[in-house]
């Protein structure tokens, strides 16, 4: 679960992280208000806008199209995701580049030419930079251990610099028994050449975002740039975190904090029914069990000439209804078709699966092929439920038979 930077931010404050000070608005009369009130009026002479979207590289990116208020010549300095702000009149050109941004399709590397819709602001305390930092912590999974990732880098996307310069990455995991040590925060800090004041500074901050990551269940935290100041130290400029969903039963107030308008459709429309949904860009839709089956069943799909158009995996325990929801969610995809359903019955019966499908066909209504592959429990009884429903279904037998049926209905397509 994703949440938003200004979000983000307020958790921080509770692990006394260094924030400068911020204020999240959702209209330009509300950020012109704001920046007047909160910022111009009490002597402070720059601000940063910030578009609050789930997507990165906002600096870089560009705001595109118009919405009815924004004044055009704003669009000719070509408005970007974060926006700089000052030399006097703060609150007017908030107000303006408010105007510009909100409602309109931010464009960055991550969101690609769809782009995606600013519905709210952030505006926040400008400061002097002394340093940028790149920090982040993750979980390595191999390792079985927290990751925390550091790099003189700061501002830059950390994969870029992964792929260019590695040597400038400086790792160190957490022991889950003992937790981030003292030794281990200033072997990162002599690492990024800092001494002095500045080393001071990160050995204070460097322990507050590693229980902030615990504490919050998070699955990442990035703070890209992490600033050094000459007045405060170390701050976070930026902030981002995902929270591990698999913990969000015990955190039942960071419902209030999702977002749906930033997530898929058929995503939000999924995780009602605790389907695991991606949405991807290929024709054929394909529902699977259990994570591993799914990956080589978007490979086979590949292998066969054409693409996936979601990652679905109904897990092991899936009944006749979370099928029929599936299948129903699978085929609202305009982009998809052919559907393919690829299930192993371990824990789930293949006739129930069988069932779930036909239940589903009862109100969705499908003019594209579905090849079906059922093995393990009760798969003859699936099969022949499927054979005898009157229903045209392609029934496969082995990985081998759904990659001719692929093939075919890719070939006939074309």
């Amino acid at each position: 679960m994703k949440i938003h930077e200004y979000q983000a931010k307020e958790l921080l404050r509770k692990f006394d992280v260094p924030l400068l000070r911020g204020i999240a608005v959702f209209s330009a009369e509300e950020a012109g208000r704001i920046a007047y009130e909160e910022f111009e009026s009490k002597g402070i002479q720059t601000v940063v806008l910030k578009a609050q979207v789930h997507a990165g590289g906002r600096g870089k990116g560009f705001v595109l199209g118009n919405n009815s208020t924004a004044p055009i010549e704003l669009f000719e300095k070509k408005v970007r995701g974060v926006n700089i702000i000052g030399n006097g009149n703060i609150a007017d050109k908030v107000y303006k580049y408010a105007n510009a941004m909100l409602g309109n399709k931010l464009v960055t590397v991550q969101t690609g030419e769809t782009g995606t819709i600013i519905n709210r602001l952030f505006i926040e305390q400008g400061t002097s930079i002394e340093k940028e930092y790149y920090l982040s912590i993750v979980l390595d999974r191999q390792a079985g251990k927290n990751l925390i990732m550091l790099s003189t880098e700061g501002g830059m996307e950390i994969e870029k610099v992964a792929a260019e310069t590695p040597e400038k990455i400086l790792k160190e995991h957490i022991d889950p028994a003992f937790g981030l040590q003292p030794f281990q925060v200033r072997r990162l800090g002599f690492g990024l050449g800092l001494k002095g004041d500045a080393l001071k500074s990160f050995i204070k901050f460097l322990p507050k975002i590693a229980k902030a990551y615990l504490d919050l269940d998070c699955s990442l935290l990035e703070i890209n740039p992490l600033v050094l100041t000459k007045e405060s130290g170390f701050i976070a400029l930026d902030a981002k975190i995902n929270f591990d969903d698999s913990s969000l039963f015990r955190h039942p107030e960071y419902a209030k904090l999702r977002d749906t308008s930033e997530e898929e459709a058929l995503e939000v429309e999924a995780s009602k029914y605790d389907l695991n949904y991606i949405k991807l860009d290929g024709n054929v839709g394909c529902m699977v069990n259990g994570a591993g089956l799914a990956m080589s069943t978007m490979d086979l799909i590949k292998l066969s000439g054409a693409n996936p158009a979601n990652f679905l995996d109904v897990g092991g325990g899936a009944n006749s209804d979370r099928i029929a929801n599936a299948f129903r969610i699978m085929l609202s995809d305009s982009n998809v078709k052919a559907v393919l359903i690829n299930i192993f019955g371990g824990i789930v019966r293949c006739d129930k699966v069988a069932e779930g499908i036909l239940k589903a066909l009862e109100t969705v209504k499908i003019n594209h092929p579905v090849i079906v592959r059922l093995e393990g429990t009760r798969a003859k009884e699936g099969r022949k439920a499927l054979k005898q429903s009157g229903m045209k279904f392609e029934i496969a037998e082995s990985f081998k038979d759904v990659g001719n049926l692929i093939s075919k209905v890719v070939a006939k397509a074309s």
